[in-house]
């Protein structure tokens, strides 16, 4: 019969209480069910997968940002035993989707092309946690509907975060209908769970255990000049210190480089023509990632304050240290405009800075 095993539930069930009480926090009630969702899916992987005809259902866990929804599903990836498993972000999987696609001598007849980039990305990976899905580029969105049929239509077990529920993809009205087929294939053909809460942990005040020593969030938020840089042991860059960096396809041209420390300004990285892959090749090289001349993104450009955002982004899931130096860039910005896409997840991580700093500094 193909039934969970049972014992496999309660000991993925107690791995995120204990993983919680690490980091000093309980698991909050609104986190209840999907840790409850999680143990249950846990059990069934357990099964011999000669013992039943297809894989446990897939899982699309979404909610606003800050409530836990990459700490519920790296936590349930990390209680799984090893091997046959794969984690990936987004943006590392869509940049390594595209290299895949294009790569000289890929084939391009579409379907050979992205099954191919699929396979050597995933392997014979039994489960595939993918975090922080989410769907804005129309140029994308076929790609990305591609993706999600071959993923659904494996037998991998599929489990992916996102800050939008699925019939908030791509939420663009004038290219909304392009991905409605893939939103319904989601709706039809993974569980969605909501973990909405009112509490924006990444905001609260948390016990010095919380941070789990996470690099990223030993980062810093300074004034010009950089009052405050000796903490990490630095000093601002001498002009002869300039060096260019080879991020993806591209040198970069950067202030200084001093060990694992890589340091740009935000003309340099923000406001050139760079892009995700960049910031990817840059954190698997330098731990730390210094960027002075931060302004107010109410006065960067749009394409500006979207590298900008896709930066934070790329900084938090590779866990590297981001210090800025400038104007605070979340001031004056309008209420009632979004001045950049997913403006409210780039606030809650940047409090992680702000935070540390505001402690750091307090007396």
């Amino acid at each position: 019969m193909n039934r969970p095993v049972p014992q496999h539930a309660q000991a993925m069930r107690r791995h995120f209480h204990e993983a919680a009480a690490r980091r000093g926090f309980s698991v909050a009630p609104a986190q209840e069910a999907a840790v409850e969702r999680l143990a249950r899916m846990a059990a069934e992987l357990a099964r011999p997968a000669w013992t039943f005809p297809r894989p446990p259902r897939d899982l699309y866990v979404w909610g606003p940002v800050g409530r836990g929804k990459s700490w519920l599903v790296d936590t349930f990836y990390e209680g799984l035993p090893t091997g046959r498993k794969r984690r990936l972000h987004f943006h590392d999987f869509f940049r390594r989707l595209h290299d895949g696609v294009n790569r000289p001598g890929t084939r391009h007849d579409g379907q050979s092309a992205v099954d191919s980039a699929l396979d050597e990305l995933i392997g014979d990976s039994r489960v595939l946690v993918f975090d922080e899905f989410h769907a804005h580029d129309a140029g994308d969105a076929m790609l990305i509907a591609r993706l999600f049929r071959t993923l659904l239509d494996r037998r991998i077990t599929l489990v992916t975060t996102s800050n939008y529920p699925p019939a908030g993809l791509m939420p663009d009205p004038l290219y909304h209908h392009l991905f409605e087929p893939t939103i319904q294939l989601i709706e039809e053909r993974m569980d969605v769970l909501d973990v909405t809460g009112p509490v924006d942990f990444r905001r609260v005040e948390a016990p010095a255990a919380a941070d789990g020593g996470r690099r990223f969030a030993t980062g810093l938020c300074l004034p010009p000049g950089g009052t405050g840089l000796e903490a990490l042991g630095l000093t601002a860059p001498e002009p002869a210190e300039a060096t260019p960096v080879q991020a993806h396809l591209r040198e970069l041209p950067a202030r200084a480089v001093r060990g694992d420390v890589v340091w740009f300004a935000f003309d340099a990285l923000c406001e050139a023509a760079t892009g995700v892959p960049d910031y990817l090749a840059l954190a698997e090289r330098f731990p730390t990632l210094v960027l002075d001349g931060v302004p107010p993104l109410a006065e960067a450009s749009a394409d500006g304050r979207q590298r900008f955002a896709n930066l934070v982004d790329v900084a938090c899931d590779r866990d590297i240290r981001l210090v800025l130096i400038g104007a605070d860039p979340l001031t004056a910005l309008p209420a009632d405009q979004a001045l950049t896409r997913d403006l409210d997840r780039t606030a809650s991580r940047l409090a992680m800075l702000q935070r540390t700093n505001r402690a750091r500094t307090s007396p």
